[in-house]
């Protein structure tokens, strides 16, 4: 990858992908393997009923700088994210959804924006000018409506927490991950709060999203990425939780 030094950790969390996730991973290893650079690939299956995991360990045979995790129960995207950090060595993390709506070969621009704007972390947002979206109304709907919820809830410098590709310093998340509580699918939220409270600088990157599975958003996963919300809300701004963080560490030291 041009202008990177340091080695790339690529966290796929993976749920029920078992169709899919040889393919992807061998896309991925293509993608890096283009770019040039040294990387790490650590996929967490996170309780699958079907046969990801096995799909994931059959790929990762072939290739000696590719981890497969198994939470033995459905723990959420977030604690899946939290158990592929412990595995990272990079420089780096990324992270990046098995589904493949977002293509790996994004993080070029990643990386360029990281570079330039002198970001701790850049996000890949629906919402930047320079996007190109292919993905179902509801979905959009219901992306608009949060987004206007979490500028008044939280008044973050970003568009967008939701997207699932990522970049991170490694050191941003060796801070952040220790405080982060949401399993499920406030998770990016959470991550996002605490790294602006910490300082660091975000940054946002356009995005090609082509959405392949045209499922539908149930209301029960709503119904949680809001009670999610509130509770890190309750959190930052009642509690105080997470600026009493490193008073406690440092206590406890």
């Amino acid at each position: 990858m041009k202008n990177i030094k340091g080695k790339i950790s690529v966290i796929i969390p993976a749920y029920n992908e078992a169709g899919i996730i040889e393919g992807s991973l061998n896309e991925t290893i293509r993608v890096f393997n283009d770019f040039g650079c040294k990387y790490e690939l650590i996929v967490v299956d996170d309780g699958s009923s079907d046969d990801t995991f096995k799909s994931a360990l059959k790929v990762s045979r072939q290739h000696s700088n590719i981890i497969v995790k198994q939470l033995k129960t459905n723990r959420g995207k977030g604690r899946a994210l939290k158990v592929g950090f412990r595995q990272c060595s990079g420089d780096y993390v990324v992270f990046l959804d098995a589904d493949m709506e977002l293509h790996p070969a994004q993080l070029q621009t990643f990386f360029d924006i990281m570079r330039l704007d002198e970001a701790d972390v850049v996000i890949g947002s629906k919402r930047h000018p320079n996007s190109r979206l292919n993905y179902p109304l509801q979905r959009k709907i219901i992306s608009s409506v949060y987004f206007f919820l979490i500028k008044i809830f939280f008044g973050l410098p970003i568009r967008d927490t939701q997207t699932g590709l990522k970049l991170f310093k490694y050191e941003v998340l060796q801070r952040v991950f220790p405080r982060i509580l949401v399993k499920a699918f406030g998770y990016d939220l959470e991550i996002l709060v605490n790294v602006h409270q910490l300082g660091y600088r975000i940054a946002e990157a356009p995005i090609v999203l082509d959405t392949q599975r045209y499922g539908r958003i149930g209301m029960d996963s709503i119904w949680i990425t809001w009670q999610d919300t509130m509770a890190v809300w309750y959190r930052a701004y009642i509690l105080r939780y997470y600026d009493r963080f490193d008073y406690r560490r440092r206590k406890r030291g």
